[in-house]
């Protein structure tokens, strides 16, 4: 399982840091092109955690993803 923290920029200008815990990845870098490749599709959506609250980004309401190596403040 992997963990990964990221950055989310939206459309509006405001940004977001959430958690994304995928069960299948094996690492950090198979996790991130998931998350790209799900958000990149037409109707692309993935579920995440920002603190104890699940949130759902929908790839219409992203403009940039950051990864950092120790992750974003949550």
């Amino acid at each position: 399982m992997a963990t990964i923290v990221l950055r989310v920029r939206l459309i509006t200008g405001d940004s977001l840091d959430v958690a994304y815990d995928d069960a299948d990845a094996s690492d950090v870098d198979e996790a991130a092109e998931r998350v790209i490749t799900a958000l990149a599709a037409d109707s692309g959506m993935i579920r995440t955690r920002h603190g104890d609250r699940v949130v759902v980004l929908y790839g219409r309401g992203v403009a940039a993803l950051e990864l950092a190596p120790r992750g974003a403040v949550l």
